[in-house]
């Protein structure tokens, strides 16, 4: 599933379209799509995983998944897996395998954007609440927490982890304080990271822990494992990185 810093990439990427009228909509997507022929797209706007499509009367949420993907101009895989096309005068924008959802305008008042980690708006101190509301959390989960931290995926999860010694399945509630700013001010850092990196496409030359075998610190073989409720992969040194 692309994390927040790939959706960034993505946004980019889409900004060509911003101020130009749809001119046809197609795609499997079920929903009425004839309502936004004719309309403006005014904003491409991300959180976290997700990005908006913004348009004069109402908006489309965009979710890659697991699988999804994207083309520009060209459609690049079959009808049976394109979810979207939207066609402009300057060009065609081109979804497929994801989730595709029409949303009132009204309903993005009510996304909390002050969680998502890359955002100008991004609030560590609403983050710190809210995992201080959940002492008994695995950090593995928290980390992985769209309601606390909008964007990260397991990769950043993992790399988070071994930046700030802590195991995945430590508890929030026993972690230290300073431990706890750590992971909350490294969310961010490795988020920020992981975008330069990726459009260097030397994201995993950088890679410590993800799905490597030896820690990079004490040459240790590493812990693989699955952690947490969603038993998502983690990738640990158990002498670098302490369990609370």
């Amino acid at each position: 599933m692309p994390e927040g810093p790939s959706i960034i990439l993505m946004k980019e990427n889409l900004q060509q379209f911003t101020g130009h009228f749809v001119t046809e909509v197609s795609g499997n997507a079920g929903f009425d799509k004839e309502p936004f022929v004719g309309q403006k797209l005014l904003e491409v706007r991300t959180f976290g995983k997700q990005t908006y499509l913004i348009f004069e009367k109402a908006a489309i949420r965009i979710h890659l998944l697991m699988f999804g993907s994207y083309s520009i101009d060209e459609q690049t895989k079959p009808d049976r897996s394109l979810r979207l096309a939207l066609m402009f005068q300057t060009g065609s924008l081109y979804f497929y395998t994801c989730s595709v959802k029409p949303v009132d305008i009204d309903f993005l008042s009510s996304i909390d954007w002050e969680a998502d980690v890359m955002s100008d708006l991004w609030n560590p101190e609403k983050a710190k609440k809210k995992l201080k509301s959940h002492p008994e959390m695995m950090v593995c989960d928290a980390l992985m927490d769209q309601n606390i931290f909008s964007g990260v995926g397991n990769i950043i999860k993992n790399e988070v982890l071994f930046r700030i010694g802590v195991q995945p399945e430590s508890i929030i509630g026993h972690l230290p304080d300073k431990k706890l700013t750590a992971l909350i001010t490294e969310a961010r850092n490795y988020s920020f990271d992981f975008l330069e990196w990726k459009r260097e496409f030397t994201l995993k030359k950088h890679w410590l822990v993800h799905t490597r075998k030896t820690c990079p610190v004490c040459g240790q073989k590493l812990i693989q494992k699955q952690t947490g409720v969603g038993k998502r992969r983690s990738f640990f040194c158990e002498t670098d990185q302490k369990r609370y």
